[in-house]
């Protein structure tokens, strides 16, 4: 079987740097709502390619921040648009890697099917091989994709376990390192049940790796302190992440997970942050304890 070939540097710093996963992946659905955190209303443009370049804008501010750096982000997962456009002259992947030390991501999948059997699959990809392609040829180092557990359905949680897997073995196979996020609801009614049921999948999972193969695993806070200790230990976990799907910045810190940060950093941007000169700067409060899960 296939072995990764990947930036060994890029997988050290994964592997053992302290930080956090910066997640600047909005898609087109959920743009609209990014931007207006940023005090960017809808009536700012005209069309999506419009919009595309006014977000670009803004990742732009943030990426370009003094206080955005490999000192304290681990990676930062882009949105396909974003990961072909250029920030300072270089191609977005480049900039982040040559210049701030954060190891790019992608984000690729395309959304939630229906929900069914308690959770929401990642609907088809067909052109996934295509964009593995590109992420390559872009210096992208992994990937990421998204799938929700709602309810502790035995059977749905099962459907979910082996579509990342299988997926990721497609992503293994173009020399790219998987980011599995089968994400648990916090508002699902039995969450410590669907977390244990999903963790015997995982592990059934990841044991039937081949040498040289390993995945990076993004994973709500769970219920139980080090609940996910066996995948930290794992060698076919590169690292565990955490999601915090809705948690409290507080909550999220006190759980002591190396985390993936969205919300946080949208809220350091003032209001028409395209006019201003102000740079964000990253809160202090955004920092991870030791590892635990």
């Amino acid at each position: 079987m296939k072995s990764i070939a990947v930036n060994e540097k890029q997988l050290q710093k994964v592997k053992t740097s302290p930080g956090f996963i910066a997640a600047l992946d909005q898609s087109g659905g959920s743009t609209p709502k990014a931007l207006r955190l940023y005090g960017i209303q809808e009536n700012a443009w005209s069309s999506d390619e419009e919009m595309f370049t006014i977000v670009h804008q803004v990742r732009t501010r943030i990426m370009t921040s003094p206080s955005f750096n490999g000192e304290r982000i681990i990676g930062a997962i882009l949105f396909e648009n974003t990961m072909e456009r250029e920030i300072e002259g270089q191609p977005t992947a480049d900039y982040l890697w040559n210049v701030k030390r954060v190891v790019p991501f992608l984000k690729v999948d395309k959304g939630l099917a229906a929900e069914k059997d308690g959770v929401q699959l990642m609907k088809p990809m067909p052109t996934l091989d295509a964009l593995l392609d590109k992420a390559r040829a872009k210096r992208i180092f992994g990937t990421k994709m998204r799938s929700v557990i709602k309810q502790a359905d035995e059977a749905g949680i099962k459907d979910i376990v082996i579509q990342q897997f299988e997926i990721g073995q497609q992503i293994i196979s173009a020399d790219l390192v998987p980011i599995l996020e089968p994400e648990v609801d916090i508002r699902c009614p039995e969450k410590a049940k669907a977390e244990q049921l999903l963790k015997t999948g995982i592990l059934e999972k990841l044991n039937e790796l081949p040498a040289g193969q390993f995945v990076m695993l993004k994973l709500t806070l769970p219920e139980q302190d080090d609940f996910y200790a066996d995948f930290v230990k794992h060698p076919k976990v590169v690292r565990v992440v955490a999601l915090s799907g809705g948690y409290s910045r507080e909550e999220a810190n006190n759980r002591r997970l190396p985390a993936i940060v969205r919300g946080a950093l949208s809220n350091t941007i003032p209001t028409n942050p395209i006019s201003s000169t102000i740079r964000p700067a990253i809160p202090p409060t955004i920092w991870p304890g030791p590892h635990s899960c």
